[in-house]
């Protein structure tokens, strides 16, 4: 058994954890299910798709909507900040002056001025699952809660390739907090174990070593097991054998195809490429220490490439409560740099039409900077940026009144954005159920899709 433990990462309200990553008895990122468990699983889940996907980038923390894409120059000195307005290459669409990168790829970016609906925690459960919390219509539905986007894809569509998990989550060098891993943000929620993400918990190939045994040495076991199956097969009549050899064969290909393996070494991507994406920087604005990994969005990239269907990732920390404009001038052109490169290297691949990428926190923050120079929580209101996904780029949508603060325009709800990217992946919300624990059919989210988006 091989235990990987990550660093802490602690938000303003105290809450931390390690994650880790477990390989023994051919389990990964599954609990106690083995990967032979998962594909069977997934064998049962449905019809497979076309090879549609989604990356989700979480804003851990709350990221800032005045200062990155719904800029008040107009406002007074304490609300609009120290930043200036930059013009994009879409004509008339502003953001703020430390995203010139993306700036100039706005076209094909759509930004969301008007999210409404948080509830103002610092979780990513909104971010990953469309719903506030465990409940609803005031009923709970089990501990778990709600499933992520991952799980739903997962157990919706399937995998694309037997080898490939069909749902990865990537944390990068920042642990996600123990709130989040309570509230099964990133997880399978009700589905269970079984559709819960592939977990390579840190960059390359680092934490994937499988304690000592080889890929050579899996190649032997897998002959031997092919040994046994042929004994065993004569045996079994029913062909029972026959289908669980089946599923352990490819449970095994995860550990032995070099797709996977391959997807997650950017050492094989030309330095070009992995010097626009940028690297792992740390970044301190008060007494927390902090690092955000660009390598993951090349990362995820080379994962949809390789057959993967959802990507979640949680990248930087934007809880700005002190030193605001400081902490945005170092984290700001770091994402810029990554994010630009996603959006640059999907569309030159001819993979902007299929894969949608979205980037967003769980809230916004206040208007007003506050005492140290930072800004608060603010649920009122916040932000996305999404690309691709065969939606129609260059646009902005919704507006927030004269100081931000609230709504003025097109509000967008949580689940609308949830229903799109369902959408985007070929599964159709306003139809669409899953059982809960009870056996009762749940809908995916409860709103339509961003009619402005289609």
């Amino acid at each position: 058994m091989l235990t990987i433990l990550g660093r802490k990462q602690r938000h303003c309200d105290g809450i931390s954890r390690r994650n880790f990553l477990k390989i023994g008895a051919l389990g990964i990122g599954a609990g106690a299910l083995t990967l032979a468990d998962v594909f069977r699983a997934e064998a049962g889940a449905g019809t497979r798709s076309p090879h549609k996907a989604v990356i989700n980038i979480w804003l851990n923390g709350g990221p800032p909507h005045h200062d990155m894409w719904d800029m008040k120059p107009d406002a007074p000195a304490e609300i609009r900040g120290e930043f200036k307005p930059i013009a994009t290459n879409v004509p008339g669409l502003r953001i703020g002056e430390t995203f010139p990168k993306i700036a100039a790829v706005m076209d094909k970016c759509a930004v969301i001025r008007s999210v409404v609906g948080s509830v103002g925690q610092h979780d990513a459960y909104q971010c990953m699952t469309g719903w506030p919390g465990n409940f609803v219509a005031g009923a709970p539905i089990a501990s778990s809660g709600r499933p992520n986007l991952g799980s739903v894809a997962a157990k919706l569509l399937g995998p694309v390739d037997p080898s490939v998990p069909p749902y990865v989550m990537l944390e990068g060098p920042n642990k996600i907090p123990a709130a989040d891993l309570r509230k099964n943000a990133f997880k399978a929620g009700f589905l269970g174990s079984a559709f819960a993400p592939f977990e390579p918990d840190g960059p390359g190939m680092a934490n994937l070593k499988l304690n000592g045994i080889t890929l050579e040495q899996l190649a032997d076991r897998r002959r031997l097991l092919a040994s046994f199956d042929c004994l065993r097969q004569e045996i079994d009549v029913t062909g029972t054998m026959k289908g669980m050899d089946a599923l352990t064969e490819a449970a095994m290909g995860v550990l032995t195809s070099s797709r996977l393996l391959e997807a997650l070494d950017i050492s094989k991507e030309p330095s070009k490429v992995r010097e626009r994406y940028g690297s792992t920087r740390f970044h301190q604005y008060t007494r927390e220490r902090f690092a955000a990994a660009n390598e993951q969005f090349l990362v995820a990239r080379r994962l949809i490439e390789a057959g993967v269907r959802c990507i979640t990732m949680s990248w930087g920390s934007w809880d700005s409560h002190q030193n605001n404009f400081n902490h945005i001038r170092g984290l700001g052109p770091q994402f810029d740099q990554g994010f630009s490169a996603l959006v640059e290297d999907l569309h030159q691949r001819g993979l902007s039409r299929d894969v949608t990428v979205i980037a967003w926190g769980e809230f916004g923050r206040t208007p007003r900077i506050n005492k140290d120079a930072g800004r608060d929580h603010w649920p009122y209101v916040s932000c996305a940026l999404l690309s691709g996904g065969g939606m129609p780029m260059g646009q902005a949508i919704g507006a927030t009144n004269r100081l931000g603060e609230h709504v003025q325009e097109r509000p967008v709800h949580f689940q609308e954005v949830f229903a799109t990217l369902y959408h985007n992946l070929g599964i159709n919300p306003a139809s669409t159920t899953i059982k809960d624990p009870s056996g009762r059919p749940q809908y995916l989210v409860e709103h339509p899709v961003i009619r402005e988006l289609l």
